[in-house]
Protein backbone atom coordinates (compact mmCIF):
# COMPACT_ATOMS: atom_id res chain seq x y z
CA UNK A 1 0.00 0.00 0.00
CA UNK A 2 1.20 3.50 -0.55
CA UNK A 3 2.79 5.30 2.25
CA UNK A 4 1.91 8.93 0.42
CA UNK A 5 -0.79 10.45 -2.23
CA UNK A 6 -0.56 13.74 -3.99
CA UNK A 7 -4.10 14.77 -4.74
CA UNK A 8 -3.90 16.71 -8.14
CA UNK A 9 -7.33 18.64 -7.83
CA UNK A 10 -9.00 20.79 -5.75
CA UNK A 11 -12.46 21.57 -3.79
CA UNK A 12 -15.20 18.41 -2.24
CA UNK A 13 -13.63 15.90 -5.08
CA UNK A 14 -9.88 16.81 -3.23
CA UNK A 15 -11.74 16.70 0.10
CA UNK A 16 -13.25 13.24 -0.30
CA UNK A 17 -9.99 11.66 -1.43
CA UNK A 18 -8.81 12.71 1.91
CA UNK A 19 -10.97 11.55 3.81
CA UNK A 20 -10.55 8.07 1.99
CA UNK A 21 -6.77 8.41 2.26
CA UNK A 22 -6.67 8.88 5.95
CA UNK A 23 -9.11 6.02 6.28
CA UNK A 24 -6.87 3.85 5.02
CA UNK A 25 -3.24 5.53 7.02
CA UNK A 26 -2.36 6.99 4.06
CA UNK A 27 -0.70 10.45 4.22
CA UNK A 28 -1.55 12.96 1.65
CA UNK A 29 -0.66 16.28 -0.23
CA UNK A 30 -2.88 19.02 -1.36
CA UNK A 31 -1.66 20.60 -4.51
CA UNK A 32 -3.03 24.85 -4.57
CA UNK A 33 -2.82 27.42 -6.72
CA UNK A 34 -2.69 30.78 -5.17
CA UNK A 35 -6.05 31.34 -5.13
CA UNK A 36 -6.43 28.50 -3.30
CA UNK A 37 -4.41 28.85 -0.16
CA UNK A 38 -7.30 29.23 1.88
CA UNK A 39 -9.28 26.39 0.62
CA UNK A 40 -10.68 23.84 2.73
CA UNK A 41 -8.33 20.27 0.98
CA UNK A 42 -5.72 22.52 1.74
CA UNK A 43 -6.51 23.17 5.52
CA UNK A 44 -7.24 18.91 5.50
CA UNK A 45 -4.20 17.53 3.64
CA UNK A 46 -1.41 16.45 5.65
CA UNK A 47 0.76 18.56 3.68
CA UNK A 48 0.33 21.55 0.73
CA UNK A 49 2.11 22.87 -1.78
CA UNK A 50 1.44 25.85 -4.25
CA UNK A 51 1.94 24.71 -8.23
CA UNK A 52 0.92 28.10 -9.85
CA UNK A 53 -1.12 31.56 -10.03
CA UNK A 54 -4.90 31.32 -10.52
CA UNK A 55 -5.64 30.32 -13.64
CA UNK A 56 -6.10 26.33 -13.92
CA UNK A 57 -3.56 26.21 -16.81
CA UNK A 58 -0.93 27.80 -14.82
CA UNK A 59 -1.80 25.02 -11.46
CA UNK A 60 -4.09 22.46 -11.62
CA UNK A 61 -3.25 21.61 -15.41
CA UNK A 62 0.77 22.45 -14.88
CA UNK A 63 2.25 18.92 -15.28
CA UNK A 64 5.94 19.85 -14.59
CA UNK A 65 4.94 21.66 -11.30
CA UNK A 66 2.67 18.80 -10.21
CA UNK A 67 5.38 16.01 -10.72
CA UNK A 68 8.05 18.45 -8.84
CA UNK A 69 5.59 18.64 -5.80
CA UNK A 70 5.50 14.38 -5.82
CA UNK A 71 9.34 14.68 -5.57
CA UNK A 72 9.43 17.31 -3.16
CA UNK A 73 7.05 15.63 -0.84
CA UNK A 74 7.88 12.06 -1.79
CA UNK A 75 4.34 11.21 -3.10
CA UNK A 76 4.37 7.79 -4.77
CA UNK A 77 1.39 8.26 -6.17
CA UNK A 78 -1.24 10.60 -7.92
CA UNK A 79 -4.95 10.64 -7.45
CA UNK A 80 -6.47 12.88 -10.02
CA UNK A 81 -10.12 13.06 -8.52
CA UNK A 82 -12.26 14.29 -11.50
CA UNK A 83 -11.41 16.96 -13.98
CA UNK A 84 -8.45 18.78 -14.73
CA UNK A 85 -6.04 15.70 -15.14
CA UNK A 86 -7.80 13.56 -14.58
CA UNK A 87 -8.04 11.80 -18.50
CA UNK A 88 -5.01 13.14 -19.38
CA UNK A 89 -2.81 10.19 -20.83
CA UNK A 90 -0.19 12.11 -21.40
CA UNK A 91 0.06 13.08 -17.85
CA UNK A 92 -0.22 9.75 -16.74
CA UNK A 93 2.68 8.94 -19.25
CA UNK A 94 4.99 11.50 -17.81
CA UNK A 95 3.90 10.13 -14.52
CA UNK A 96 5.07 6.18 -15.52
CA UNK A 97 8.73 8.04 -16.73
CA UNK A 98 9.23 9.24 -12.93
CA UNK A 99 8.06 6.03 -11.34
CA UNK A 100 4.77 7.51 -9.83
CA UNK A 101 1.71 5.48 -10.08
CA UNK A 102 -1.14 7.09 -11.55
CA UNK A 103 -4.38 6.39 -9.63
CA UNK A 104 -6.69 5.30 -12.29
CA UNK A 105 -6.54 3.27 -15.74
CA UNK A 106 -3.58 2.68 -18.06
CA UNK A 107 -1.95 5.71 -20.15
CA UNK A 108 -3.15 3.22 -23.12
CA UNK A 109 -7.57 2.56 -22.08
CA UNK A 110 -7.41 6.84 -21.32
CA UNK A 111 -6.69 7.11 -25.45
CA UNK A 112 -9.32 4.67 -26.79
CA UNK A 113 -11.24 6.31 -24.49
CA UNK A 114 -10.63 9.66 -24.95
CA UNK A 115 -10.99 9.43 -28.56
CA UNK A 116 -14.96 9.12 -29.10
CA UNK A 117 -14.75 7.45 -32.47
CA UNK A 118 -12.14 5.00 -31.39
CA UNK A 119 -13.70 4.33 -28.22
CA UNK A 120 -17.37 3.56 -30.29
CA UNK A 121 -15.27 1.37 -32.66
CA UNK A 122 -13.94 -0.72 -29.49
CA UNK A 123 -17.07 -1.14 -27.46
CA UNK A 124 -19.20 -2.26 -30.65
CA UNK A 125 -16.10 -4.55 -31.49
CA UNK A 126 -16.43 -5.85 -27.30
CA UNK A 127 -20.88 -6.57 -27.97
CA UNK A 128 -21.29 -3.02 -26.59
CA UNK A 129 -24.25 -1.67 -28.07
CA UNK A 130 -23.76 1.63 -29.91
CA UNK A 131 -25.86 4.69 -31.43
CA UNK A 132 -26.36 4.61 -35.54
CA UNK A 133 -23.34 7.02 -36.71
CA UNK A 134 -20.86 7.78 -39.01
CA UNK A 135 -17.95 5.07 -39.44
CA UNK A 136 -15.08 7.54 -37.80
CA UNK A 137 -14.54 11.28 -38.21
CA UNK A 138 -16.55 13.28 -40.96
CA UNK A 139 -13.87 15.57 -42.69
CA UNK A 140 -16.30 17.50 -44.83
CA UNK A 141 -19.37 19.12 -45.56
CA UNK A 142 -19.85 16.57 -47.95
CA UNK A 143 -19.42 13.81 -46.33
CA UNK A 144 -21.78 15.20 -43.84
CA UNK A 145 -24.69 15.84 -45.91
CA UNK A 146 -23.75 11.83 -47.10
CA UNK A 147 -23.83 10.02 -43.89
CA UNK A 148 -26.85 12.23 -42.49
CA UNK A 149 -28.93 11.92 -45.53
CA UNK A 150 -28.96 8.04 -44.97
CA UNK A 151 -28.98 8.05 -41.68
CA UNK A 152 -32.36 10.39 -41.19
CA UNK A 153 -32.61 13.36 -39.63
CA UNK A 154 -32.35 14.64 -36.89
CA UNK A 155 -28.52 14.29 -36.20
CA UNK A 156 -26.03 15.34 -34.33
CA UNK A 157 -23.00 16.48 -34.92
CA UNK A 158 -19.88 16.06 -31.86
CA UNK A 159 -16.60 16.34 -31.49
CA UNK A 160 -13.69 13.45 -31.63
CA UNK A 161 -12.17 14.76 -28.26
CA UNK A 162 -15.57 16.00 -27.16
CA UNK A 163 -16.59 16.49 -23.37
CA UNK A 164 -18.94 18.31 -20.98
CA UNK A 165 -21.39 19.26 -23.91
CA UNK A 166 -19.24 21.05 -25.64
CA UNK A 167 -18.20 20.63 -29.38
CA UNK A 168 -21.96 19.25 -29.51
CA UNK A 169 -24.56 20.66 -32.63
CA UNK A 170 -27.96 19.47 -33.07
CA UNK A 171 -28.89 19.63 -36.80
CA UNK A 172 -32.86 19.02 -37.16
CA UNK A 173 -33.07 19.12 -40.64
CA UNK A 174 -30.83 18.61 -43.92
CA UNK A 175 -31.32 22.87 -43.76
CA UNK A 176 -29.44 22.89 -40.42
CA UNK A 177 -26.75 20.62 -40.89
CA UNK A 178 -24.27 22.87 -42.45
CA UNK A 179 -24.46 25.59 -39.72
CA UNK A 180 -24.27 22.80 -36.94
CA UNK A 181 -20.84 20.81 -38.82
CA UNK A 182 -19.10 23.99 -39.05
CA UNK A 183 -20.08 25.69 -35.89
CA UNK A 184 -19.15 22.18 -33.87
CA UNK A 185 -15.44 21.95 -35.74
CA UNK A 186 -14.80 25.08 -34.88
CA UNK A 187 -15.92 24.87 -31.02
CA UNK A 188 -14.09 21.71 -30.80
CA UNK A 189 -10.58 23.44 -32.46
CA UNK A 190 -11.26 26.27 -29.87
CA UNK A 191 -12.15 24.12 -26.72
CA UNK A 192 -9.83 20.65 -27.28
CA UNK A 193 -7.67 21.64 -30.45
CA UNK A 194 -9.07 19.28 -32.83
CA UNK A 195 -11.55 20.26 -34.89
CA UNK A 196 -12.72 16.12 -36.18
CA UNK A 197 -16.11 15.43 -35.95
CA UNK A 198 -18.34 12.69 -36.16
CA UNK A 199 -22.36 12.23 -36.27
CA UNK A 200 -24.52 10.50 -35.07
CA UNK A 201 -28.50 9.61 -35.28
CA UNK A 202 -30.19 11.72 -32.67
CA UNK A 203 -32.34 10.26 -30.80
CA UNK A 204 -35.69 11.96 -30.08
CA UNK A 205 -36.51 11.15 -25.92
CA UNK A 206 -34.01 9.00 -24.57
CA UNK A 207 -32.70 8.77 -21.58
CA UNK A 208 -28.84 9.17 -20.05
CA UNK A 209 -27.94 5.97 -18.35
CA UNK A 210 -24.64 5.26 -17.23
CA UNK A 211 -23.34 2.15 -15.59
CA UNK A 212 -20.25 2.40 -12.85
CA UNK A 213 -18.00 -0.42 -13.80
CA UNK A 214 -14.49 -1.49 -11.62
CA UNK A 215 -11.91 -3.82 -13.29
CA UNK A 216 -8.82 -5.33 -11.62
CA UNK A 217 -6.51 -4.50 -14.44
CA UNK A 218 -6.14 -8.18 -14.74
CA UNK A 219 -9.21 -9.49 -16.58
CA UNK A 220 -11.84 -9.08 -14.33
CA UNK A 221 -14.43 -6.53 -13.30
CA UNK A 222 -17.85 -6.20 -12.26
CA UNK A 223 -20.76 -3.39 -12.81
CA UNK A 224 -21.76 -1.32 -10.00
CA UNK A 225 -25.72 -0.78 -11.15
CA UNK A 226 -26.88 2.36 -13.08
CA UNK A 227 -27.41 6.08 -12.38
CA UNK A 228 -30.15 7.75 -13.98
CA UNK A 229 -28.60 11.31 -15.17
CA UNK A 230 -31.16 12.60 -17.50
CA UNK A 231 -31.98 15.78 -15.72
CA UNK A 232 -29.50 17.96 -17.70
CA UNK A 233 -29.07 21.95 -19.16
CA UNK A 234 -26.63 22.18 -21.76
CA UNK A 235 -25.58 19.03 -21.60
CA UNK A 236 -24.65 19.36 -17.62
CA UNK A 237 -25.96 17.23 -15.08
CA UNK A 238 -27.83 18.55 -12.09
CA UNK A 239 -29.93 15.54 -11.14
CA UNK A 240 -28.31 11.86 -10.97
CA UNK A 241 -30.61 9.33 -9.09
CA UNK A 242 -29.38 5.25 -8.63
CA UNK A 243 -31.27 3.28 -9.41
CA UNK A 244 -32.58 4.46 -12.46
CA UNK A 245 -36.22 4.77 -12.03
CA UNK A 246 -36.99 3.29 -15.63
CA UNK A 247 -34.21 0.19 -15.28
CA UNK A 248 -36.28 -3.15 -13.87
CA UNK A 249 -33.93 -5.69 -12.22
CA UNK A 250 -33.23 -8.22 -15.67
CA UNK A 251 -32.30 -5.11 -17.69
CA UNK A 252 -29.82 -3.78 -15.43
CA UNK A 253 -28.40 -7.48 -15.24
CA UNK A 254 -28.35 -7.51 -19.01
CA UNK A 255 -26.47 -4.08 -19.68
CA UNK A 256 -24.45 -4.48 -16.53
CA UNK A 257 -23.01 -7.97 -17.57
CA UNK A 258 -22.33 -6.44 -21.11
CA UNK A 259 -20.20 -3.25 -19.57
CA UNK A 260 -18.13 -5.56 -17.36
CA UNK A 261 -17.45 -8.06 -19.70
CA UNK A 262 -16.17 -5.02 -21.93
CA UNK A 263 -13.77 -4.00 -19.28
CA UNK A 264 -12.60 -7.13 -18.06
CA UNK A 265 -11.84 -7.37 -21.88
CA UNK A 266 -9.56 -4.85 -22.44
CA UNK A 267 -8.17 -5.46 -18.55
CA UNK A 268 -9.34 -1.95 -17.65
CA UNK A 269 -8.33 -1.29 -14.20
CA UNK A 270 -9.58 1.00 -11.70
CA UNK A 271 -13.66 2.87 -11.82
CA UNK A 272 -15.04 3.67 -15.06
CA UNK A 273 -18.33 5.28 -16.17
CA UNK A 274 -20.09 3.47 -19.41
CA UNK A 275 -22.56 6.09 -20.61
CA UNK A 276 -25.47 5.07 -22.82
CA UNK A 277 -28.98 6.88 -24.30
CA UNK A 278 -31.74 4.64 -23.32
CA UNK A 279 -34.82 4.84 -25.44
CA UNK A 280 -37.32 2.01 -26.15
CA UNK A 281 -36.20 -0.48 -24.13
CA UNK A 282 -32.71 -0.62 -26.19
CA UNK A 283 -28.96 1.11 -24.70
CA UNK A 284 -27.06 3.18 -27.37
CA UNK A 285 -23.32 3.53 -26.30
CA UNK A 286 -22.30 7.18 -26.11
CA UNK A 287 -18.77 7.22 -24.22
CA UNK A 288 -16.85 5.60 -21.48
CA UNK A 289 -15.54 8.44 -18.67
CA UNK A 290 -12.08 6.72 -17.48
CA UNK A 291 -12.43 8.26 -14.10
CA UNK A 292 -14.62 8.97 -11.03
CA UNK A 293 -17.50 10.61 -11.55
CA UNK A 294 -18.78 13.74 -9.91
CA UNK A 295 -21.96 11.06 -8.70
CA UNK A 296 -20.45 8.62 -7.57
CA UNK A 297 -21.98 8.87 -4.34
CA UNK A 298 -25.20 7.62 -5.25
CA UNK A 299 -23.62 4.39 -6.43
CA UNK A 300 -21.77 4.56 -3.18
CA UNK A 301 -24.87 4.75 -1.42
CA UNK A 302 -26.61 2.08 -2.70
CA UNK A 303 -24.07 -0.26 -2.17
CA UNK A 304 -22.13 0.41 0.60
CA UNK A 305 -18.85 0.71 -1.01
CA UNK A 306 -15.90 2.99 -0.76
CA UNK A 307 -14.99 3.71 -4.37
CA UNK A 308 -12.51 5.32 -3.43
CA UNK A 309 -10.64 3.16 -1.10
CA UNK A 310 -10.87 0.64 -4.12
CA UNK A 311 -9.47 2.79 -6.24
CA UNK A 312 -6.43 2.95 -4.21
CA UNK A 313 -5.95 -0.35 -3.48
CA UNK A 314 -6.24 -1.61 -6.93
CA UNK A 315 -3.50 0.81 -7.78
CA UNK A 316 -1.35 -0.42 -5.15
CA UNK A 317 -1.60 -3.85 -6.63
CA UNK A 318 -3.93 -5.40 -4.51
CA UNK A 319 -7.48 -7.68 -5.45
CA UNK A 320 -10.36 -6.34 -5.86
CA UNK A 321 -12.30 -6.61 -2.99
CA UNK A 322 -15.63 -7.52 -4.08
CA UNK A 323 -17.42 -10.24 -7.07
CA UNK A 324 -20.28 -9.89 -8.68
CA UNK A 325 -22.44 -11.44 -6.77
CA UNK A 326 -21.37 -9.59 -3.04
CA UNK A 327 -23.23 -6.07 -4.75
CA UNK A 328 -26.71 -6.24 -3.87
CA UNK A 329 -28.50 -2.78 -4.19
CA UNK A 330 -30.11 -1.67 -0.77
CA UNK A 331 -32.72 1.66 -1.31
CA UNK A 332 -32.66 4.34 -3.27
CA UNK A 333 -30.02 7.39 -3.80
CA UNK A 334 -30.23 10.78 -4.92
CA UNK A 335 -27.58 13.67 -5.56
CA UNK A 336 -27.98 17.25 -6.51
CA UNK A 337 -25.54 19.50 -7.78
CA UNK A 338 -25.32 22.73 -5.85
CA UNK A 339 -23.30 25.34 -8.12
CA UNK A 340 -22.89 28.83 -7.45
CA UNK A 341 -24.98 30.28 -9.93
CA UNK A 342 -27.49 33.09 -10.25
CA UNK A 343 -30.82 32.00 -11.58
CA UNK A 344 -32.59 32.08 -13.83
CA UNK A 345 -29.64 32.47 -16.46
CA UNK A 346 -27.09 30.21 -14.20
CA UNK A 347 -25.05 33.02 -13.82
CA UNK A 348 -21.68 32.19 -12.53
CA UNK A 349 -21.87 33.81 -8.80
CA UNK A 350 -18.47 33.87 -7.32
CA UNK A 351 -17.67 35.47 -3.73
CA UNK A 352 -17.51 35.40 -0.03
CA UNK A 353 -19.62 32.49 2.06
CA UNK A 354 -21.04 34.40 4.88
CA UNK A 355 -22.82 31.48 6.61
CA UNK A 356 -22.88 27.79 5.70
CA UNK A 357 -24.84 24.78 7.13
CA UNK A 358 -25.10 21.87 5.98
CA UNK A 359 -27.92 19.04 6.82
CA UNK A 360 -27.44 16.13 8.66
CA UNK A 361 -29.64 13.68 10.01
CA UNK A 362 -30.13 9.31 8.55
CA UNK A 363 -29.32 9.15 5.12
CA UNK A 364 -27.60 12.46 4.36
CA UNK A 365 -24.21 12.98 2.84
CA UNK A 366 -23.08 16.41 2.00
CA UNK A 367 -19.73 16.60 0.05
CA UNK A 368 -18.37 19.97 -0.27
CA UNK A 369 -15.66 22.63 0.52
CA UNK A 370 -17.84 25.58 2.14
CA UNK A 371 -16.53 26.86 5.32
CA UNK A 372 -18.59 30.18 6.87
CA UNK A 373 -15.87 33.32 5.17
CA UNK A 374 -14.76 31.04 3.00
CA UNK A 375 -14.25 33.21 -0.32
CA UNK A 376 -15.34 30.99 -3.99
CA UNK A 377 -13.05 31.86 -6.62
CA UNK A 378 -14.04 33.17 -10.23
CA UNK A 379 -11.53 30.87 -11.76
CA UNK A 380 -12.94 27.49 -11.76
CA UNK A 381 -16.37 25.31 -12.22
CA UNK A 382 -19.24 26.69 -10.08
CA UNK A 383 -20.25 23.22 -8.53
CA UNK A 384 -19.58 23.96 -4.55
CA UNK A 385 -21.73 21.60 -3.21
CA UNK A 386 -23.18 17.97 -3.82
CA UNK A 387 -25.85 16.68 -1.56
CA UNK A 388 -27.03 13.38 -1.25
CA UNK A 389 -29.78 11.53 0.28
CA UNK A 390 -30.54 7.87 0.74
CA UNK A 391 -33.65 5.74 1.13
CA UNK A 392 -35.38 2.93 1.52
CA UNK A 393 -37.38 3.42 -1.72
CA UNK A 394 -37.38 6.44 -4.48
CA UNK A 395 -40.48 8.13 -2.57
CA UNK A 396 -38.49 7.89 0.79
CA UNK A 397 -35.47 9.34 -0.88
CA UNK A 398 -37.29 12.07 -2.63
CA UNK A 399 -38.76 13.18 0.89
CA UNK A 400 -35.66 12.91 2.52
CA UNK A 401 -34.12 15.50 0.09
CA UNK A 402 -36.87 17.62 0.51
CA UNK A 403 -36.13 17.79 3.95
CA UNK A 404 -32.49 17.99 3.46
CA UNK A 405 -32.85 20.76 1.19
CA UNK A 406 -34.93 22.89 3.53
CA UNK A 407 -31.49 22.70 6.52
CA UNK A 408 -28.95 23.97 3.90
CA UNK A 409 -28.15 27.40 4.05
CA UNK A 410 -25.84 29.18 2.13
CA UNK A 411 -25.57 32.68 2.07
CA UNK A 412 -23.67 35.58 0.48
CA UNK A 413 -23.82 34.08 -2.88
CA UNK A 414 -26.33 32.88 -5.00
CA UNK A 415 -27.11 28.78 -5.69
CA UNK A 416 -29.24 26.88 -7.55
CA UNK A 417 -30.84 25.45 -4.30
CA UNK A 418 -34.26 27.03 -5.77
CA UNK A 419 -34.58 24.89 -8.38
CA UNK A 420 -34.47 21.77 -6.81
CA UNK A 421 -37.25 23.01 -4.39
CA UNK A 422 -39.36 23.93 -7.82
CA UNK A 423 -38.48 20.44 -9.24
CA UNK A 424 -39.61 18.51 -6.08
CA UNK A 425 -42.94 20.12 -6.55
CA UNK A 426 -43.41 18.53 -10.35
CA UNK A 427 -45.29 15.46 -10.91
CA UNK A 428 -42.86 14.08 -13.25
CA UNK A 429 -40.12 13.90 -11.21
CA UNK A 430 -41.78 12.34 -8.37
CA UNK A 431 -42.97 9.94 -10.53
CA UNK A 432 -39.51 9.65 -12.18
CA UNK A 433 -40.61 10.20 -15.73
CA UNK A 434 -38.70 12.79 -17.24
CA UNK A 435 -35.86 12.20 -20.73
CA UNK A 436 -32.38 14.37 -21.35
CA UNK A 437 -34.67 17.48 -22.85
CA UNK A 438 -37.53 17.52 -20.12
CA UNK A 439 -35.32 20.28 -17.66
CA UNK A 440 -34.65 22.56 -20.96
CA UNK A 441 -38.41 22.61 -21.49
CA UNK A 442 -39.40 23.04 -17.80
CA UNK A 443 -36.89 25.93 -17.86
CA UNK A 444 -38.05 27.23 -20.82
CA UNK A 445 -41.60 26.83 -19.73
CA UNK A 446 -40.46 28.97 -16.14
CA UNK A 447 -39.02 31.35 -18.09
CA UNK A 448 -42.44 31.79 -20.79
CA UNK A 449 -44.55 31.80 -17.40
Amino acid sequence: MFSKILIANRGEIALRVIRACRELGIQTVAVHSTADTDAMHVRMADESICIGPPSGTLSYLNVPNIISACEITGAEAVHPGYGFLSENAQFVQVLEDHDIKFIGPTAEHIRIMGDKITAKDTMKKLGVPCVPGSDGGVPTIEEAFKVSDAMGYPVIVKATAGGGGRGMKLAKTREDLEEAFFSARSESKAAFGNDEVYIEKYLTLPRHIEVQVFGDGKGRAVHLGERDCSLQRRHQKVFEEAPGPAIDAGTRARIGKICADAVAGINYAGAGTVEFLYENGEFFFIEMNTRLQVEHPVTEAIFGVDLVKQQIRVAAGEEMAFRQEDLIIKGHAIEVRVNAEKLPNFTPCPGKIKTFHAPGGLGVRMDSALYDGYTIPPHYDSLIAKLIVTGTTRQAALARLRRALGELIVEGVDTTLPLFDALLDEPDIQSGDYDIHWLEKWLDAQSEA
